[in-house]
């Protein structure tokens, strides 16, 4: 479908792409991966032709279409929403608009034969370009994108420069989705979109007919949609078929095989330089010297991405709360006219996990204010249990640091004396190493800022943290810094994240807030989906009459079950023979490889070049095929 051919990309002295030879098929939906820096986002802008590579080619169908989404900077205005969203099928709009006019001009009875004959045959062509582009359903196209995306329908008339820079990126999306690109290119395509909008994007990615390349920090999405990774590193791209956490398996297999190869290589080569550096002004050692010399310009050093410090943290040690920790009572909030929450009351108790879910703009984050204090409501009250330290992560809070603050400074100034070791540990889980420590704070980026001021929370002693949106520009590893560390946390933890893996590890209940209150179900939130799918089973209250309800389990469905249970006991049985037979492989082969290097280490090994030269092939083979063993056996013990 797309193919890169030989090509290199440089900012600099930096090689992003070195001598890249890729493909995407038709139908591959690719997540690119790869460590901050490493140019996912100079590769989505060379393939959609904004950006130009120093060497190479990118070869591209003739006709094909691209459509990509970059992460922010994208503005709309001078028209309405559903305007300005139509203009994805400006060609048929405008298709629609000729055969309008020429049914106008047809309809006079003073138009000339000829004219009249041309006329014709133009509307016949236009009308069968509109039907074969599916014209006339234009209106209904767009009205279920803007639907999925989130959109309430009284938005649609609005202008498109009354939305916020969040709701501009939802605008850019539902134009590029409606416009169904041959290749679509999407760069962090989920930052602005609710949970509800995710699952809807993803699927509608699943069902999209053409290749889609997406960058995305949200694992729970990879998994959902892509059907390979490309790992973006090295300066090279490495495939990886199936989902994410496939290839979070199999990549670290890799790195391990690679990592052990490189020890290998290294102290082959020290080997080597260690005879040379011994012979070297031995005359009747000169020729083993100089094969060896030569042995060495030609080795191809193996080169191992660094690898990321896992950063375990434990917050610090802060007194337990009572078992009431907050408490609103018949609390009503309004702005202007817009009424967010009417008599609305909540209890929160101590070790409650709970994640508030809700479109964008159903009044998540106002509850959130409300409940840190940092707002009050217009009426009812709020009441905070006994001895509750609370920290408030707000959606803004990374405009809060100070900006002649050090990055270092900004954790220093409000960590406890004991927490102080830790520091340099956290910061480098959140992608600050070396030099980075010492940057101002008001140099920073948004996303540098926003990843300063999660660690600066994590320092922090409480016992109740109320997080808005908290994984908003963390990678992934950072998000797993984060998430662990929260997981560990036994206090109580109220939060809104539209990244649906870290609501799925974290929350034992949800609140679900609109319609100008918030009820809570107790629950995951794979629970709390399922609980509203059944209001939609038939016997519930305005439920569809032509879905039917799961019967209970029948004899008949008993022996399918059973059936299956046995099925799978064979393919347990046969995995775990198989995992039985690799073992005895790998034995055998580092067995032999013991004795090879025990033959390689003694004095004399190289006097007799040809069988040193066998001896040092298969000792290779060996390592090769004993890397790919453990491959399939980690595969298979991870299953």
């Amino acid at each position: 479908m797309i193919q890169l051919s030989g090509l290199t990309k440089r900012f600099g002295e930096r090689v992003l792409l070195d001598r890249v030879s890729w493909q995407v098929s038709d139908g591959e939906r690719v997540g690119l991966c790869g460590p901050n820096g490493a140019g996912k986002t100079t590769l989505l802008r060379m393939l959609a032709g904004l950006d130009e590579p120093d060497a190479g080619v990118i070869i591209r169908p003739t006709g094909l279409t691209v459509g990509y989404l970059p992460q922010d900077g994208l503005e709309h205005s001078g028209r309405t929403l559903v305007d300005e969203v139509s203009q994805a099928f400006r060609p048929l709009l405008e298709a629609r608009d000729e055969i309008s006019r020429i049914e106008h001009a047809l309809a006079d009875p003073a138009l000339p034969d000829g004219e009249h004959e041309r006329l014709l045959v133009q509307h016949h062509d236009l009308s069968d370009f509109v039907q074969r582009g599916e014209g006339h359903s234009i209106d209904l196209k767009v009205t279920q994108v803007l639907d999925g995306l989130g959109f309430a329908r009284t938005d649609f008339q609005k202008r498109a420069e009354a939305f916020s820079g969040g709701w501009q990126m939802r605008i850019a999306l539902a134009k590029l989705l409606l416009g169904r690109p041959g290749l679509l290119l999407l760069d962090e395509p989920t930052n602005h979109l609710d949970l509800d909008a995710r699952n809807w994007l993803e699927d509608y990615l699943v069902a999209y007919p053409h290749p889609v390349i997406l960058v995305s920090h949200d694992r729970y999405f990879l998994d959902a949609v892509v059907t390979k990774i490309a790992d973006l590193s090295l300066r090279t791209i490495t495939d990886y078929v199936g989902t994410y956490s496939k290839y979070l398996v199999e990549y670290h297999a890799r790195m391990e095989r690679l990592r052990k190869s490189k020890q290998e290589q290294d102290d082959e080569i020290a080997r080597m330089k260690a005879f040379i550096d011994r012979f070297r002004y031995q005359a009747t050692k000169a020729a083993q010297v100089q094969s060896r010399i030569k042995m060495l310009d030609k080795v191809e050093i193996i080169e191992v991405p660094p690898e990321r410090k896992r950063v375990h943290f434990t917050f610090p040690s802060c007194p337990k709360s009572g078992r009431m920790v907050l408490e609103l009572t018949n609390v009503r909030k309004a702005y202007g006219d817009l009424v967010v929450f009417k008599d609305l009351s909540l209890h929160i108790e101590r070790g409650d996990r709970i994640a508030l879910v809700a479109p964008n703009g159903a009044g998540k984050s106002t509850l959130m204010r409300m409940l840190s204090g940092a707002e009050a409501p217009d009426s009812g009250s709020r009441r905070e249990g006994h001895q509750v330290v609370m920290q408030y992560f707000a959606q803004d809070e990374a405009n809060k640091l100070e900006p002649a603050r050090t990055v270092y400074q900004t954790l220093e100034s409000d960590s406890p004396i004991g927490m102080v070791p830790m520091i340099r540990n956290i910061l480098g889980g959140f992608l600050f190493a070396g030099d980075d420590i010492y940057k101002k704070a008001g140099v920073l980026s948004g996303g540098e800022r926003t990843r300063l001021a999660v660690a600066r929370m994590l320092l922090r002693p409480a016992n109740t943290l109320l997080l808005d949106e908290p994984t908003n520009h963390l990678d992934l590893d950072s998000k797993d810094v984060l998430l662990e560390a929260l997981a560990d946390f036994g206090g109580t933890l109220i939060f809104v994240s539209h990244d649906r893996y870290f609501v799925d590890r974290l929350a034992t209940k949800i609140i679900e807030v609109g319609h100008g209150g918030a009820t809570i179900y107790p629950g995951t939130y794979a629970e709390f989906l399922w609980s509203k799918e059944q209001k939609h089973a038939p016997g519930a209250p305005g439920a569809p009459v032509h879905k039917s309800t799961s019967a209970p389990e029948s004899y008949e469905s008993k022996k399918r079950a059973d059936a299956e249970a046995r099925k799978k006991k064979r393919a347990e049985d046969e995995r775990q023979a198989r995992i039985a037979d690799l073992e005895a492989r790998i034995a055998t082969h580092e067995s032999e490889i013991k004795t090879l290097e025990a033959r390689m280490a003694e004095p004399g090994f190289y006097e007799d070049r040809a069988a040193a030269d066998a001896a040092v092939s298969r000792h290779q083979a060996l390592m090769w095929e004993v890397g790919d063993l453990m491959n399939s056996w980690e595969t298979l013990t991870s299953l």
